[in-house]
């Protein structure tokens, strides 16, 4: 490997303290700071990344019963990306966390946008049957500060 190259890597993983670590999941904690990026680098295309989380867990915040259910995270990517060991981490931290099916996948979102600043994102949490009812929950966001030519753009990629 040349020194450009180690280089190049040093700095892409510089900041992200979960990754290659052996990091204890926490249960109880879920919060804004335990997902981390990296630089993006193909910033000048625009592209989809797909992360699936198929066994979300949370307490109903009346019963404190479990909640299972999906999480699906679509984004293109702006200046960074999601590290998925970060992104499983914050996921695993809704285990023991007591709210509303619609609260956990709107702060999902609000979290990750946060932190990614995305030209466009979608979450959507597909929860399973209880009572007889399943419930779907999307949000999407879209960065209102690009073009409209490329919000259109955007939109027949997705």
């Amino acid at each position: 490997m040349s020194k450009e190259t180690a280089a190049n890597e040093a700095a892409e993983t510089y900041g992200l303290s979960k990754l290659g670590t052996r990091t204890p999941p926490r249960f109880d904690s879920p919060h804004a700071a335990i997902p981390e990026a990296f630089p993006n680098r193909n910033p000048e295309r625009d592209y989809v990344v797909v992360f699936e989380y198929p066994e979300f867990t949370s307490l109903c915040p009346v019963t404190g019963q479990p909640d299972y259910g999906a999480i699906r995270v679509t984004y293109v990517p702006d200046a960074c990306c999601v590290e998925s060991k970060s992104f499983k981490l914050y996921m695993t931290a809704f285990r023991n966390s007591a709210a509303f099916m619609e609260e956990l996948t709107n702060r999902i979102a609000d979290d990750l946008v946060l932190l990614l600043k995305p030209r466009r994102m979608t979450v959507e949490g597909r929860f399973n049957a209880r009572g007889g009812t399943a419930i779907t929950v999307r949000v999407e966001h879209l960065d209102r500060t690009l073009s409209p030519e490329r919000q259109d753009r955007l939109s027949r990629l997705w």
